[in-house]
């Protein structure tokens, strides 16, 4: 589980907060206290860990903090196997990023999420970087641990679904972020750069096996509302993720993260042998020359140490992904917006949380998911965009029971502010 805030000491906090900022602004008013955006630094080759640098902040003259953030709101009308329960509102998320220059090389970010309108308040980054030189800076604090690429660029903004990737949420714990430290760096060439990413974070725990889902369920670890101030066994899980991006070519990134899960020792008494949950990670995207065509997929394979205990319906192997095509169908002036455009987008993805077959028949264990998702985009900005998905997707139990269909006609919209 997230780390989760009392409306009660939010608000005490957002109205210090803005105490502040009013005296700082009626002490130090100035022709030179302008409010100004932000902008993003095109020139150069952009990877998936500088998604955290790459946001719009609004800036008050000199005032060291920056603020920021975005919002997602949507209706979904879906129906299961003929049944339905009508429409839909929902308030997706709010999210907002507080940042602050303590020197030029010194740099404080943090990401506060606001889920299902005040339902949860969780906070998914809040780190200080310190770089020393371009390839070695040291990262600590609430750490976004670099799996695959969803994980670290999930801004809503970013993507023309409403939905969030299957394996990116239900075989991977999406938004995944723990306390920790480690170092990343990267160097830039004229045709590419590299980088690469390496930390060490308090993270798993027994709930992968231990859960409601009945499966094992690598989301369910996020459930432990302690692993921000300690670990559950004393073993921290490392991440390590390289990534390289070719110019007019495309971005390809290997990661992997794994670490012991279960309490193997109380109080110097053994209670079982160490079980690690280990993850594998490829991601590319591109963006097709002349076409324009974007593509963006990521594929991942987990390995679970279950105790033979267990009944073979907690899987040992599981892996999923999914891939993305946008396609600009036009781009104009709509509605006075310059240069907005119009964009086809279709996703499929797949996820197989039992790989294996039964050890009594030989056959086949199923408990998989496949979706596709259909969409128009209407890019008003590069920030703003409103969506329409329609979702179709077939589920089948552990025995491979015909499918359990969905279908849902999605309508929302998602913009930074």
């Amino acid at each position: 589980m997230k780390t989760f805030i009392s409306n009660y000491n939010f608000k005490n906090a957002i109205s210090v907060l803005l105490l502040c900022f009013i005296n700082n602004t009626i002490v130090g008013q100035s022709d030179s206290l302008k409010i100004t955006r932000t902008k993003q630094d095109t020139t150069q080759l952009s990877l998936n860990m500088d998604a955290v640098y790459n946001r719009p902040f609004l800036k008050y003259g000199k005032i060291p903090i920056a603020i920021g953030g975005y919002a997602e709101a949507n209706t979904e009308y879906k129906v299961t196997d003929g049944i339905t329960d009508g429409f839909a509102f929902q308030m997706r998320r709010m999210t907002l990023f507080l940042s602050s220059s303590v020197h030029r090389k010194i740099k404080f970010l943090s990401e506060l999420e606001f889920e299902g309108g005040t339902k949860e308040i969780n906070i998914e980054f809040a780190a200080l970087d310190i770089q020393f030189h371009h390839l070695i800076n040291f990262r600590g604090g609430i750490i976004m641990n670099p799996i695959g690429s969803f994980n670290q660029n999930h801004d809503g903004p970013k993507w023309e679904f409403i939905d969030r990737p299957i394996s990116a949420t239900q075989l991977l714990p999406a938004t995944f972020s723990n306390v920790g430290f480690g170092f990343f760096g990267k160097t830039y060439k004229p045709n590419y750069v590299w980088s690469y990413e390496i930390y060490l974070t308090n993270g798993f725990n027994d709930q992968i096996i231990g859960n409601s889902e009945n499966k094992t369920f690598l989301p369910a670890t996020k459930f432990d509302p302690n692993r921000f101030e300690e670990s559950f066994n004393g073993e921290p899980i490392s991440t390590i993720k390289t990534s390289f991006r070719i110019k007019k070519v495309g971005e390809l990134g290997v990661s992997y993260m794994g670490g012991v899960y279960n309490k193997f020792e109380v109080d110097g008494i053994k209670l079982d042998k160490k079980r690690r949950a280990d993850v594998f990670a490829i991601d590319f995207n591109a963006v097709l020359p002349k076409i324009s065509t974007t593509i963006n997929t990521e594929f991942v394979w987990t390995l679970v140490d279950v105790p033979d205990t267990y009944t073979q319906q907690y899987g040992k192997k599981q892996y999923g992904g999914f891939i993305d095509i946008v396609q600009p169908i036009l781009q104009k002036t709509f509605f006075g917006f310059e240069r907005s455009s119009l964009n086809f987008a279709i996703r499929a993805e797949y996820v197989d949380w039992n790989v294996g077959t039964f050890n009594e028949t030989g056959g086949n264990i199923a408990d998989d998911i496949f979706a596709i998702v259909p969409g128009l985009s209407l890019r008003l900005t590069t920030q703003t965009v409103i969506r329409f998905n329609y979702r179709y997707e077939w589920r089948h139990d552990i025995l491979g029971n015909p499918s359990v269909r969905t279908a849902a006609l999605q309508f929302g919209v998602s913009s930074y502010f």
